[in-house]
């Protein structure tokens, strides 16, 4: 009798737990605190975001997202060394954040550190699991450069299927573009 008791009491106890409880990871809790700053980052207004994700790197050190955000905000500034700092201390603390690789592939690639570059695109293109075709525009601009032109157009027509004109425009141009007869 006790022990039918103490499991319906455990059942009971597991199903508030599971179904009432705030079940938020930290990026999501992290996504509610600091909505101002990313509303400002989605209105570009960079010089603003800056300073609020500065104060919340300071405030909450621990915070994945808040490096992320302020790595965003250095990235558009043009400050590229200093994104590549702090995207890879977000990724150090939560290293789930598709958008951090993606993001520090462009500053690498913007340094010209095309092989590191190319290693965080593919790491994007994972974890976006085809949900962004700047991933795989990105990734065929680094094989340019590390002269792997066959996969460079693999990775441009995979971002056209995904509707990304950019990648279209890029297939246009040379190395790209070369009379039918020689395509295989």
């Amino acid at each position: 009798m006790e022990i039918a008791l103490l499991s319906v009491f455990f059942v009971l106890y597991l199903t508030i737990r599971f179904y009432l409880v705030d079940h938020d990871t930290p990026a999501d809790k992290d996504r509610k605190r600091f909505q101002k700053g990313i509303d400002l980052l989605s209105e570009r207004n960079t010089e603003e975001a800056h300073q609020y994700f500065d104060e919340a790197v300071r405030q909450h050190p621990n915070s994945a997202l808040a490096y992320a955000c302020r790595g965003k905000c250095q990235l558009e500034r043009q400050n590229h060394f200093s994104a590549i700092y702090d995207l890879t201390q977000a990724l150090s603390r939560d290293n789930t954040l598709a958008d951090c690789y993606l993001d520090r592939g462009i500053a690498y690639h913007q340094t010209e550190q095309f092989t590191e570059a190319f290693r965080e695109f593919d790491k994007a293109v994972w974890f976006f699991r085809d949900e962004k075709p700047d991933a795989y525009r990105w990734r065929a601009l680094a094989r340019i450069q590390l002269r792997q032109l066959p996969q460079a157009e693999n990775d441009l027509r995979r971002a056209v299927a995904l509707g990304d004109e950019n990648s279209f425009h890029i297939l246009m141009q040379p190395p790209f573009t070369r009379p039918v007869y020689q395509r295989r």
